[in-house]
């Protein structure tokens, strides 16, 4: 099955095992990197992509995209800065990429969430920007995971 839209990225994703789930939102999040310049991003996408860490690196490494989650959260606040809230998102999609097991319960589609965050990241960008080209998250996502699954 090639990806064209929403209903089948959903389908697709969640037939991957979590690992391969992480892979590919990691995938997801380098889309939209520059957005948000913090190392733990970059640190969460090597920890995603390397499928041999081990549960202490993997867990440090989640607390502290969990806490810059929530800084970035209330960083942007009310104030409609964009650039803040794309942030927020980045950090956000981070977070979903690297939820532990226990903490997803039934809704396992952790690729999903971090399908949106990035979605919302860019949606913020958009509103910062002035620019005519507008280059749509959901499409590159399409593309990335026909590129990962079809290998």
């Amino acid at each position: 099955m090639t990806v064209h839209n929403d209903q089948e990225l959903k389908q697709i994703l969640t037939k991957l095992t979590i690992a391969d789930q992480r892979v590919l939102a990691a995938e997801f999040i380098k889309s939209v990197l520059y957005l948000n310049k913090d190392p733990l991003i970059a640190r969460v996408i090597e920890v995603a992509q390397d499928k041999m860490h081990s549960n202490i690196e993997f867990g440090e490494v989640y607390k502290s995209i969990k806490s810059l989650a929530v800084k970035t959260y209330t960083a942007c606040g009310d104030d409609a800065d964009w650039s803040a809230q794309a942030e927020h998102f980045v950090a956000t999609a981070a977070k979903a990429c690297l939820t532990p097991l226990e903490h997803l319960g039934n809704k396992n589609n952790l690729a999903w969430k971090c399908a949106m965050q990035t979605r919302m990241a860019k949606n913020c960008e958009m509103m910062e920007s002035d620019s005519d080209v507008i280059e749509s998250e959901a499409q590159k996502q399409y593309a990335i995971t026909n590129e990962i699954v079809r290998g």
